[in-house]
């Protein structure tokens, strides 16, 4: 179950407010990113419409890491090309204890709602959290190099991920994507390769949120 302080951060998201209790990489872009563009819900029809936004954090971004010593040229030493999914690839650390996941955010509208993403994950999904490494171009793509614990296991059981995301308040909508009234939530593409069980404790690598109503 969502706790009260969980609940207290999902909303400060959500309504777009400043988060200054965390000083992690992720929330400072996020913070960047709503004080310099609108930061609104999801309207999955206006998706192309507001790609214009995008276009004009892109450089805003890359300038930003630039003058802050986080604009990668390559990526970490001695990683490990593992594969490709969606929205990102996916390397193994050296040490193999973490996977890098190259992403451009092709799924979000804008790159404020990439980064909501990243911390609606990181407050639900603690165990398996993202931290952000740097910004890489890739195929004259602006992407995020974002470093995640490497999890070895089974793929979830789907019967096993509804229950667990219904107890946390989430219903199952259509396919497996599934939506939150309490916090207008959406947690998008919910298949078992999305989601490790490890000694019979289920861990969420790649998620997809999005904050909207349900209507959208």
């Amino acid at each position: 179950m969502i706790s009260d302080e969980i609940r207290k951060n999902l909303q400060d998201i959500i309504g777009g407010a400043l988060i200054e209790r965390k000083t992690d990489r992720c929330t400072a872009i996020r913070n960047l990113l709503c004080e310099g563009f609108e930061a609104g819900p999801t309207v999955k029809s206006e998706f192309e419409s507001k790609s214009i936004i995008k276009e004009r954090q892109t450089p805003y971004l890359k300038a930003w890491a630039q003058q802050n010593g986080l604009w990668l040229h390559e990526l970490p030493t001695n990683s490990r090309y593992l594969t490709r999914g969606g929205e990102a690839e996916v390397y193994l650390s050296s040490d193999k204890l973490n996977v890098f996941k190259v992403n451009s955010g092709i799924y979000y509208a804008t790159w404020t709602e990439f980064f909501n993403s990243l911390l609606i994950h990181n407050l639900l999904f603690e165990s398996t959290e993202y931290s952000f490494v740097g910004f890489i171009e890739k195929e004259r793509l602006l992407c995020a190099v974002l470093q995640q614990p490497f999890i070895e296991g089974e793929q979830a059981n789907l019967d096993d991920i509804r229950e667990l995301l219904t107890f946390n308040g989430f219903q199952l909508k259509v396919r497996q994507d599934y939506f939150n009234t309490e916090f207008g939530l959406a947690l998008e593409d919910m298949h078992d390769e999305n989601v490790i069980v490890k000694e019979d404790v289920l861990f969420f690598i790649d998620t997809v949120f999005y904050v909207m109503s349900e209507s959208k």
